[in-house]
């Protein structure tokens, strides 16, 4: 027996595969409506998933899925945020 217990999985909102949670990035609605990056993934609130992929983020932008997923619009300036962290992620692998 391992001393291992479950591995958390979510689901990517771009190309809808089930990953661990440290392979997503997690986008957030808080309390007060407010949409943010969880860096920890541990924030209180409605969390959504995305792959570490510019492929996904485009995806899941162009379907709207996380528009959905979290039941309100995501402002322009959080995909811009987003896109440059996959971006810069991109550049150190």
């Amino acid at each position: 027996m391992s001393g291992k217990g479950k591995i958390p999985l979510r689901q990517c909102m771009g190309c809808r595969e089930m990953k661990s949670k440290k392979e997503l990035i997690r986008i957030l609605r808080t309390v007060d409506g407010s949409v943010a990056l969880d860096p920890t993934g541990r924030m209180n609130g409605r969390g959504a998933y995305i792959c570490r992929s510019a492929d996904c983020l485009a995806r899941a932008v162009k379907s709207r899925s996380l528009e959905r997923s979290l039941k309100t619009p995501i402002p322009d300036e959080l995909y811009r945020e987003l896109a440059g962290k996959l971006e810069a992620a991109g550049e150190g692998a």
